[in-house]
């Protein structure tokens, strides 16, 4: 059980990063506005200009939820610094991106980096567990796998970003979880760090919600995905991340798969696109990348709105079968 000093303090960090993210991005809206930072929402008929970069709100809104931390929780300040670290670095990427396109082999390279923190400061623990078989020794192959994962995320995260609120809904779901298995788990360094994260995310959420006034740009969707698998490593909850990110993955590994290379979106065909009457279609062009989205629209046209709960849905069967992934660790010896 947790003491009252301490649920207050995650209420505390939660409210931080919902509080400062929904004040900040109305400003980046406007500022990126007022820079022609914006993006065409090309699953409207009339492809509005929307406002690009909000992204940069859930960081600002996470780093003042972990400096915040840093003051309850004084003795978490190295752990958090580097949760801190690899988020920016894979944020960083993702602002260069936004602002000077990078190529696609480029962009991965950086994400891997941002692994580099978690390693240098030791703040994980190569004794992966395991449901039903327990503890496992991992000490020479884990460190390897780190920036890898940290890529991973961070990159599947910016490929699952088709709809009005897809990303920030799907990511909000899977924080849920991550936070949620903290608790019964009783890992208090994931439950800080998601603390921060779902508040962030759930602000962003309002404003990138059907019909979307800001998208995130890579600089939200790669900083996003890398603080999803910071929080999972730091606080030791790799493999119920690993079951709720399961939509990030499959759409990641048939995108690739179908194109046979790193590619960015601006490279291949559209894998959807808009009818007359406003829904939308799955792509019959046979060089267009094979996504969740396609496949969800396989079946016939639906309005965005549709699809875009059909993409919720997904996201919160996973987070289900995560819980249960959950529940079969707190019973394994």
């Amino acid at each position: 059980m947790y003491e009252p000093y301490e649920c207050l303090g995650f209420l505390i960090l939660f409210s931080l990063g919902f509080f400062v993210s929904f004040v900040s991005i109305p400003a980046l809206m406007k500022k990126m506005k007022s820079l022609e930072i914006v993006g065409a929402d090309v699953h409207k008929r009339n492809s509005p200009l929307i406002p690009e970069m909000g992204g940069i709100g859930v960081l600002i809104g996470l780093a003042v939820s972990i400096l915040g931390a840093s003051l309850l929780f004084p003795d978490k300040v190295s752990l958090l610094a580097t949760f801190l670290a690899t988020t920016v670095i894979a944020g960083f990427a993702g602002a260069l991106d936004d602002l000077k396109t990078l190529s696609p082999k480029v962009k991965p390279f950086i994400t891997l980096l941002a692994g580099l923190p978690i390693l240098a400061s030791g703040t994980y623990n190569p004794h992966l567990v395991l449901p039903i078989i327990g503890p496992t020794r991992l000490t020479i192959i884990y460190p390897f796998v780190i920036p890898v994962a940290i890529a991973v995320t961070s990159n599947a995260v910016n490929m699952m970003d088709p709809f009005n609120g897809v990303m920030s809904g799907t990511c909000s779901i899977i924080a849920l979880v991550l936070l949620i298995s903290a608790a019964l788990l009783q890992h208090n360094d994931a439950i800080i760090m998601c603390s921060g994260l779902l508040g962030s995310l759930l602000a962003f959420y309002y404003f990138n919600k059907y019909p979307s006034r800001t998208f995130s740009g890579d600089v939200g969707s790669l900083s996003i995905g890398a603080a999803v698998g910071a929080a999972a490593i730091i606080g030791r909850l790799e493999i119920v991340a690993v079951v709720a990110f399961m939509p990030q993955i499959m759409n990641a590994f048939y995108g690739l798969s179908t194109i046979g290379r790193l590619y960015e979106r601006r490279e291949v065909p559209r894998p959807v696109h808009i009818l007359e009457d406003g829904r939308l279609m799955a792509s019959e062009d046979g060089k267009a990348p094979i996504t969740l989205a396609r496949m969800i629209l396989a079946r016939g046209p639906l309005t965005e709105r549709e699809a875009v709960h059909l993409f919720l849905v997904l996201s919160s069967i996973s987070g289900v079968l995560a819980l249960f992934t959950t529940y079969l660790l707190v019973v394994t010896p």
